[in-house]
């Protein structure tokens, strides 16, 4: 069996533990920046895995993660970020980790094979027709996501695969497979290391960009946000003043009008008559903030409505 490029030997590692600690740290610092270059050769694949995604979200279905280890936590804190900087429903984002609720504790070894587990944790999700799965493994063979990736494909759902090695089960069997093909870690095997930096910046990119194609970002601000504490009722004030060129207050009392729905508040900015007036136009546009306010801009007029019947423009993508 061929060694794994995630279990080679770094050039770098020969007396590795004699080092002084600065040069120690140096090659750690330098091994990162490495793996995440890698991410730039999947920038084609994530852009078609957040198409799919985008489309699978934006027709009521969900998005499952499935991974174990190191490659789990990574996937975990990507979906569980997805609620309040996106605005996506929780119920709607799965997290499948082998060991479970356990594996927050010990993350211990043994659950990434067994894929009965898998298919148990893929069936008690419902993932099937309309849903998405990402599963992750820095081997590409790990067992369990491997398994939960064959158990979504079989019950209907679009599967893509994250994987450090190359021509890997996960890879072959995924409807997008996403090659990050980091060198090999400083600490052979490591994969938390360069292989998890990098899992975590294309996890970051995909999702990211799934939320542009849902509209959930409008010039670099995440309009739509859960603003659900002290610091990001004060950030959706900060976005609602700089898209609508309000002032801090008023800003905070289109947000108090609109129940602290940012995109909704703005639009009461640029001229909806009211909260119920503005929901009707992003429904009509897709829940997209700019064909929305342009439709407000080009209703205005001594005979128009507010709410005017729009469509979003064909083959817009997002923001």
């Amino acid at each position: 069996m061929a060694e794994k490029r995630t279990e080679a030997h770094h050039q770098n590692a020969e007396g590795l533990d004699i080092q002084a600690p600065d040069a120690i740290l140096s090659f750690l610092a330098d091994a990162q920046i490495e793996a995440a270059r890698a991410v730039r050769g999947a920038i084609p694949a994530i852009a078609k895995a957040a198409e799919i995604i985008a489309g699978r979200l934006a027709g009521g279905g969900k998005l499952a993660y499935a991974a174990a280890g190191s490659s789990g936590l990574m996937a975990l804190a990507d979906a569980l970020e997805l609620p309040g900087t996106f605005g996506i429903a929780r119920h709607r984002i799965a997290i499948l980790i082998a060991g479970g609720d356990e594996a927050f504790k010990t993350l211990a070894g043994g659950p990434e094979d067994d894929t009965d587990e898998a298919s148990t944790a893929v069936a008690n999700a419902d993932i099937g027709a309309g849903d998405c799965l990402i599963a992750i493994s820095a081997s590409g063979s790990t067992p369990y996501a491997v398994r939960a990736l064959e158990d979504a494909r079989s019950r209907g759902a679009a599967t893509v695969a994250i994987a450090n090695n190359k021509d890997t089960p996960l890879l072959k069997l995924a409807d997008v497979a996403i090659l990050l093909e980091t060198p090999p870690e400083l600490i052979a095997g490591s994969t938390r290391m360069g292989a998890g930096t990098a899992q975590k910046i294309a996890l970051n990119m995909l999702s990211t960009l799934t939320a542009i194609h849902l509209g959930h970002v409008h010039d670099g601000y995440m309009v739509n946000l859960t603003a659900d504490n002290i610091k990001l009722r004060d950030r959706a004030a900060r976005i609602v003043a700089a898209i609508s060129g309000r002032g801090r207050d008023d800003a905070a009392r289109l947000l108090e009008k609109s129940g602290g729905v940012v995109k909704t508040a703005i639009l009461l900015a640029a001229g909806a008559a009211n909260a119920d007036a503005a929901e009707k136009i992003l429904e009509r546009t897709g829940h997209k903030l700019r064909p929305a306010l342009s439709a407000i801009e080009g209703s205005k007029g001594p005979q128009a409505s507010v709410l005017i019947k729009t469509e979003p423009e064909k083959g817009q993508q997002g923001d």
